[in-house]
């Protein structure tokens, strides 16, 4: 098994776009309403764009007019990672690949679900696979 947390920046500097690269390996954001996966609700499943990792199903997604792509749950417990995220003076919590480390976006209290969760995922992190 690869030991995908301790693979040095050049290695994902050469696998991911310049945009994918600020979004996952330095915890960027990219432009709500205007990002690839925002309106996609395909069959299929979403997978870390750094690593491949299967993180959510299209089931759990919802229309939450945030922005950006929003699901009620990860896939697993081996998909996702949470962090406390202090930045921009605020207090919130990260979510990363479990498998790689990679930043993917925030999860919040306000979903509207039976979960009460919203994981606000930006499109640059993921890649799909339609079923």
């Amino acid at each position: 098994m690869d030991d995908w947390k301790g693979k040095p920046e050049e290695y994902w500097r050469g696998k991911l776009t310049p945009e994918q690269y600020h979004i996952l390996r330095e915890k960027g954001t990219e432009a709500p309403f205007a990002n690839k996966f925002y309106q996609n609700f395909e069959t299929g499943m979403y997978q870390c764009a750094a690593c491949g990792n299967q993180l959510f199903s299209s089931d759990t997604k919802f229309d939450s007019d945030c922005g950006w792509p929003s699901f009620d749950r990860s896939l697993n417990s081996d998909a996702v990672e949470f962090v406390d995220d202090n930045t921009f003076g605020m207090h919130r919590t990260e979510v990363r690949c479990k498998r790689c480390g990679s930043h993917l976006g925030h999860i919040f209290d306000d979903g509207p679900t039976n979960t009460g969760k919203r994981f606000c995922i930006n499109s640059a992190a993921l890649d799909f696979k339609k079923k």
